[in-house]
């Protein structure tokens, strides 16, 4: 049997990050980057059914898509859900973790899972964490899944100097992924 294979080339062009903020409709970010929330659950949980973490009731689950070019970061910043991290495309995206016990993790979220990569991953409710793309000239395309959904309010920034001061070990990454927060 012969098959006729046939190509749209347009499909096949290298996609930049300027092309998915343009496709997605993705705009600045608080925190660093790009975004565009995608989806917000209908249903919500109760506050007197939340942890004391949670400041008011919350959508069920929230999406996000969230794009860092080369050289951006997601600043450091903790929330009260578990977050979700799904890869779609460009490089490498380093998460740094840093545990409610003070322990540090690099993860890895791409398409190499070879080199010890993730297409998806979880930051646990209470962690610090920031991310970056790190391969000159690239980018990452990820998704973000939060439940008990995403609200500011459960949202904290990492302070710079407040950071260096209680996590004084590694100095160098906060001065790197932390902003300095006014009060």
């Amino acid at each position: 049997m012969l098959v006729n294979w046939s190509f749209n080339t347009k499909h096949m062009k290298e996609k930049n990050a300027d092309y998915y903020i343009e496709k997605l409709g993705l705009s600045s970010h608080v925190e660093g980057g790009a975004f565009k929330e995608t989806y917000r659950s209908e249903l919500k949980i109760a506050h007197k059914y939340l942890p004391p973490a949670f400041k008011g009731k919350r959508n069920v689950s929230t999406a996000i898509y969230f794009l860092l070019k080369e050289g951006q970061f997601s600043a450091m910043h903790k929330i009260a859900s578990d977050e979700l991290w799904h890869f779609y495309a460009g490089s490498t995206l380093h998460i740094y973790e840093l545990t409610q016990e003070g322990k540090l993790h690099v993860h890895k979220l791409g398409n190499d899972l070879e080199a010890g990569e993730s297409f998806q991953l979880v930051i646990k409710a209470g962690s610090w964490f920031g991310s970056r793309c790190e391969v000159p000239g690239s980018f990452s395309l990820v998704a973000c899944t939060v439940a008990p959904g995403f609200d500011f309010e459960d949202f904290e920034l990492a302070d710079k100097n407040t950071f260096i001061s209680q996590y004084p070990a590694h100095k160098e990454l906060w001065e790197q992924m932390c902003l300095t927060v006014s009060k």
